[in-house]
């Protein structure tokens, strides 16, 4: 079974995922929570592949929200990659558009997004995004 994935916008990062035993859970298939954990460390990449300063001795990002839809279970053994798009840019945020598909695209196995918040770490209030996030999504 596969469903499409309708979206215009680029994707600004791809990374497969290798699904481990672990992140099964009793029906043989991965866990609902690991789709969280894998869009995360593929967030934290993507941010760590930037050039320029995301994250300092006094700024931040926050995860403010999170939306995910799941579509179909993941089966063991699967090949899997997790695909990233902007939907918003805004002065102080920025809404992640995500999707985790099977590695050829024909399977949608769930999409949603994140609102990440750039926050000054001492009072906690939301700062301008830094140049990093802004030239990261211009490529």
């Amino acid at each position: 079974m596969s469903q499409s994935h309708d979206t215009d916008a680029p994707v600004l990062f791809r990374m497969p995922i290798e699904l481990r035993w672990r992140d099964l859970d009793a029906f043989n298939h991965v866990n609902n929570s690991n789709f969280l954990t894998y869009l995360e460390e593929t967030r934290i990449r993507w941010f760590a592949s930037w050039d320029g300063e995301w994250v300092s001795e006094t700024n931040a990002p926050l995860l403010a929200a999170v939306q995910l839809n799941y579509r179909l279970p993941i089966p063991y053994p699967s090949a899997v990659a997790v695909e990233l798009y902007t939907q918003r840019v805004g002065s102080t945020s920025l809404t992640i558009g995500h999707r985790i598909v099977s590695e050829d695209g024909s399977a949608l196995y769930c999409d949603g997004h994140v609102v990440v918040v750039w926050i000054d770490r001492a009072s906690g209030r939301p700062v301008p995004l830094p140049a990093a996030v802004l030239e990261a999504i211009r490529r």
